[in-house]
């Protein structure tokens, strides 16, 4: 059997959230240690699409083109007078990375790392350049 992070044929079962999760978590731990401390209220959650609201208020028809979502205020946004806000969230969504990793045949801890990372990246309100800067800087 092939390594199921690779993107090779794999025989049997499709990674499950816990495996994204897991990823996630590893990219997390592999930031600069400013970016680190910045994250700890961020809630990470995987699921297996985006709902029916959160697509239609991005206007995306097909659950499977969303890989990932951040829900938030980018840090240099808030406020010490915001009104108790809900804890910033980073979603991913693992039907669609699963169905990006197939079509595109990038390593699955690749691309999970790429969606995480973009994700972070919204939380700080990094600009696309700074974002791959930052996924080199965690790279195997």
């Amino acid at each position: 059997m092939a390594d199921a992070m690779s993107g090779q044929e794999v025989l049997g079962q499709a990674p499950d959230a816990d495996a994204i999760e897991r990823i996630a978590r590893d990219t997390i731990a592999r930031l600069p240690g400013e970016f680190r401390a910045h994250l700890g209220d961020v809630v990470l959650i995987v699921e297996e699409f985006a709902d029916e609201e959160t697509l239609a208020a991005l206007g995306i028809e097909h659950p499977l083109d969303l890989t990932g979502l951040y829900h938030g205020r980018p840090v240099g946004e808030k406020s010490a007078f915001d009104s108790a806000p809900l804890p910033d969230r980073i979603h991913l969504y693992r039907r669609a990375i699963l169905d990006e990793w197939v079509e595109t045949g990038v390593r699955l801890d690749d691309l999970v790392r790429h969606v995480t990372i973009h994700e972070i990246g919204h939380h700080f309100g990094l600009s696309d350049d700074d974002m791959h800067a930052l996924e080199d800087a965690v790279a195997d």
